[in-house]
């Protein structure tokens, strides 16, 4: 069902997260008519030093709220009207799920029933929502847009371990995950997102939420925070600390510039249909080895080392428990029906992010000593 775009209030959950803060960045500079909301925990992983440079905006809000509270959520619709939302907020580290998979269910999926609980209960006192029967009205006026993880649909089988050519299919297998691939997670994580998945389309179901889901591959870029995998490894280098590899390294995953991602989302928020599924990914597939040897070589030639001087850091750990050997994203349906496709080839997209943790080594220093914790806590507890 497609729709007429008015929602110029825009709710950003996880705004001050990786991709979260990319999303918000877009919406606050190429919509200065729009009113971006920015609603966030600071959790660990939020850091409003990732929007110093919109921050000052009159369009731009920052409200401090844990998602899981229905009150304060519902409190925020009321302050500022809201008629759009960006659903990003989430427990997102596959290796801490594993670890406290309690965090993961409470955010991912009570946050997630927060939020939609309180969308339908804002809108519906407001005259934007009519019901079910009035889904197509409903979607003029409002929309709750939930971004998702390719994770959800499990593992596809790793066919060519070489990598190469496979007619009709992808370098390492000739299966990809569609937005009908049926929904097989294997971590918490997953399993947590899934569950949110499944709200969010229940909800448009059950009461007519104007609800959309995105299911994106691996994303990398600037202001990541440095548990993951890109920016773990291109710290490590610097300070020459050892590269943990899980297993043999020979997981692939499809990998795609962040900035990408947020324009995808931009595109969909606006034009895609309600009630519908895009899958969002970079048709690059890397096995996790290669990946790491080419951070290896951009960060040594970056920092005017001899090629090859940190490959002994490369360390070989015991694999992560229900680790999945392949995703691989299909995304021919956005490029199809909205004509989106990554804007970047994944060496320029490398260049860019190895560059970007190079020179901004203040911002590194801060998330790692975890100073950025202390300041927020300090900042916020009488609040």
């Amino acid at each position: 069902m497609s729709f007429v775009f008015t929602m110029k209030t825009i709710l950003i959950t996880g705004g001050a997260g990786f991709i979260g803060s990319h999303v918000v960045r877009l919406f606050v500079n190429k919509y200065p008519d729009y009113t971006v909301v920015n609603l966030d925990k600071l959790t660990y992983a939020g850091n409003l030093a990732n929007l110093t440079d919109i921050e000052d905006k009159p369009n731009y809000n920052f409200e401090r709220c844990d998602i899981c509270d229905f009150e304060q959520v519902l409190a925020i619709f009321r302050k500022y009207d809201i008629d759009g939302v960006i659903h990003l907020a989430a427990e997102s580290h596959v290796d801490r799920s594993i670890k406290d998979p309690f965090t993961f269910a409470q955010t991912n999926v009570i946050g997630t029933l927060s939020m939609l609980q309180a969308a339908k209960a804002y809108w519906t006192e407001t005259g934007r929502m009519e019901g079910l029967d009035k889904a197509a009205e409903n979607a003029e006026r409002c929309r709750f847009y939930h971004i998702s993880t390719d994770e959800v649909y499990g593992a596809l089988e790793l066919t060519n371990l070489a990598g190469g050519d496979e007619p009709g299919g992808g370098p390492f297998g000739d299966a990809f995950f569609t937005e009908t691939t049926k929904y097989d997670p294997h971590s918490p994580y997953s399993a947590s997102k899934a569950a949110s998945d499944h709200f969010v389309r229940a909800f448009h179901d059950t009461y007519g939420l104007p609800t959309m889901v995105t299911n994106c591959s691996n994303n990398y870029g600037p202001y990541q925070f440095p548990e993951k995998l890109i920016p773990l490894f291109i710290n490590n280098i610097r300070h020459s600390k050892p590269l943990p590899v899980y297993g043999k390294g020979e997981n692939v995953r499809d990998w795609l510039y962040v900035e990408d991602h947020a324009r995808a989302i931009d595109l969909i928020f606006h034009k895609g249909r309600v009630a519908d599924t895009y899958n969002i990914g970079g048709f690059n597939e890397w096995k996790n080895i290669d990946l790491i040897r080419v951070i290896i070589k951009t960060v040594d030639r970056l920092l005017g080392n001899p090629e090859g001087t940190s490959d002994q850091l490369i360390t070989y750990v015991t694999d992560r428990a229900g680790h999945d050997m392949r995703y691989a994203i299909d995304s021919t349906k956005l490029k199809t029906e909205l004509g989106w496709e990554p804007s970047l080839q994944f060496e320029e997209g490398i260049e860019r992010t190895v560059r970007w943790y190079l020179d901004n080594q203040a911002w590194m220093d801060n998330i790692t000593s975890g100073e950025y914790e202390r300041y927020y806590e300090a900042m916020y507890k009488d609040r």
